[in-house]
């Protein structure tokens, strides 16, 4: 199984639907909220470039926001990276 981290708000309609792609691919996920961490945000945003959330790494590798993770599943690109077998 891949190694995923997640960064989200508790607010962000798009955090929750990666997360719930993720899941539905039975696919474990370490979710760090960035909601009380400022600092943490800003300094994910300088290393990134990205100035939205969620950003999402799979096995320390940046894939990009929701958008691209939904990306990735439609081009059936996100199983292999999860090392999740197609049913």
């Amino acid at each position: 199984m891949a190694e995923i981290k997640i960064y989200t708000k508790s607010t962000c309609p798009a955090c929750d639907m990666a997360k719930k792609i993720l899941s539905e691919k039975g696919a474990e996920y370490t979710e760090l909220c960035m909601d009380d961490k400022p600092e943490e945000l800003n300094q994910l945003k300088a290393r990134t470039g990205l100035q939205t959330v969620p950003q999402i790494f799979i096995n320390g590798e940046m894939i990009g926001g929701c958008s691209d993770l939904m990306k990735l599943d439609e081009d059936k690109k996100l199983d292999p990276m999860l090392q999740i077998q197609p049913e």
